[in-house]
């Protein structure tokens, strides 16, 4: 699904991303996981095509990010609130979110149903535009958008951030609701409790390089990521 090549980003001097090779399969819930400054939103930006890469690719279904706008049909995201529209109500970018993945106005109204708990009563109906709603509830309509459109590919930087802890119970199983029906999800997280109950794999970035790929079907990677954190 996702292929990684010698792929290097600097800043200056520094080595902000260096993967020599990484394979992300259709199906996987990645966790992405480390300390802050290892790397994990350089690298979902670059597969996201938002940084350019100083050497190496990505490609995302065989289609190199870099070269080819394709991916992005089937790609959902969200990193941060620079991905919402802040002059739009909620309904309005939810709708405008469709129509550029050619979902009719009352299909996304239809799937905003299966959020309502989520969204907990706070953001749909209120006439509010989205630069007046709370950080948490930015967050919720940066996460229902990425999911809304139904993707293969789901990327979300810190989803369970600015989340109440019902709220970040109701995100974990999202993501594994959306996993059941197909699509691969890439997930990067402080919370090692979500990010170890969320993911199949979890990968370990130091310093802009991942230095553990640990599978994670049973949760055995629990105890080897608090050994690491706990160091």
């Amino acid at each position: 699904m996702i292929v990684i090549e010698n792929l290097v980003k600097k800043f200056g001097e520094q080595v902000a991303v260096n993967i020599p090779s990484l394979k992300i399969n259709k199906g996987e819930v990645i966790g992405l996981v480390g300390n802050n400054g290892a790397g994990k939103t350089t690298l979902f930006r670059l597969i996201l095509d938002l940084y350019q890469a100083d050497e190496g690719f990505v490609t995302n279904k065989d289609l190199n990010v870099a070269q080819s706008e394709d991916w992005k049909i089937f790609t959902g995201a969200f990193i941060d609130s620079g991905f919402l529209i802040d002059f739009l109500k909620p309904e309005e970018y939810f709708e405008f979110l469709g129509k550029m993945h050619d979902i009719k106005k009352e299909v996304v109204k239809e799937r905003l149903v299966d959020y309502e708990k989520f969204m907990a009563g706070e953001i749909l109906g209120k006439k509010k535009y989205l630069r007046n709603f709370s950080a948490g509830n930015r967050q919720k309509i940066g996460i229902v958008g990425a999911m809304l459109i139904h993707p293969e590919v789901l990327i979300l930087d810190e989803p369970f951030n600015f989340l109440d802890p019902s709220s970040q119970v109701e995100m974990k199983r999202l993501i594994q609701r959306i996993n059941e029906q197909g699509t691969t999800v890439l997930i990067s997280s402080h919370n090692l409790d979500y990010v170890v109950d969320a993911s199949s794999r979890i990968l370990l970035m130091e310093r802009g390089q991942i230095i553990k790929d640990l599978p994670n079907t049973n949760n055995e990677a629990e105890a080897e990521l608090k050994s690491y954190f706990e160091a």
